[in-house]
């Protein structure tokens, strides 16, 4: 399909002819719910925990003797029913990541640019390039652009007067071709990709 290709000043800047088994694949709700759910997942810390009776601090000593008290029995001071003993069944140190097939999670990608594509949300510009570190002339031309919330994918390194103007835009994430995620491409409103970026995505995807 052929595509209307931009510069930062909204001017026809060209045209680029995108790849249908990349931008054109129907949408897949499923696929991208899968695949948020592993990204999700993966990035929790898992650093949740309590101890249990083997870690609390305590002496292992009947506190009293198993007859003739009149109490109930009783083994240790560290018990979960215990004041100040440990935790029955709490939480431990562990991974959330669960796995999920590469040509799920590929499919799942192509799937979320073919979604931003089919919505009309996805722009093409030539380059992004700054001459200058300003962020109020990015805001000035963002604005122009009605580029709100948006998420910009550059090819393998972005513009570092580009990236620093940008980073404090609230609402903007700038990511390199090799960084872009499912999460982070529906969690923006406007998916912007440079010419670079296609072909690296279409080159990898393919």
């Amino acid at each position: 399909m052929k595509v209307k290709v931009i510069n930062l000043e909204n001017k026809k800047a060209g045209d680029i002819e995108l790849a249908d088994e990349v931008f054109g694949l129907a949408p897949r709700a499923d696929l991208l719910q899968r695949m948020v759910r592993y990204q999700l997942a993966a990035r929790r810390s898992g650093t949740h925990k309590t101890k249990d009776v083997s870690e609390v601090s305590g002496t292992g000593a009947k506190p009293f003797a198993q007859k003739g008290t009149g109490r109930a029995r009783q083994g240790q001071k560290r018990a979960p029913h215990q004041r100040g003993g440990g935790v029955a069944h709490g939480p431990v140190l562990r991974s959330h990541a669960h796995s999920l097939p590469k040509k799920v999670r590929k499919l799942a990608l192509k799937t979320a640019l073919s979604t931003k594509q089919a919505e009309g949300k996805l722009i093409i510009v030539d380059e992004l390039k700054a001459a200058e570190t300003k962020t109020k002339v990015m805001v000035s031309k963002f604005k122009a652009l009605g580029w709100g919330s948006t998420l910009i994918i550059d090819g393998a390194e972005p513009d570092t007067n580009f990236a620093l103007s940008t980073r404090n835009i609230p609402l903007v994430d700038v990511l390199p071709e090799t960084g872009a995620n499912v999460y982070d491409i529906l969690r923006r409103d406007v998916l912007v990709l440079t010419k670079s970026a296609v072909e690296s995505l279409e080159a990898r995807l393919k």
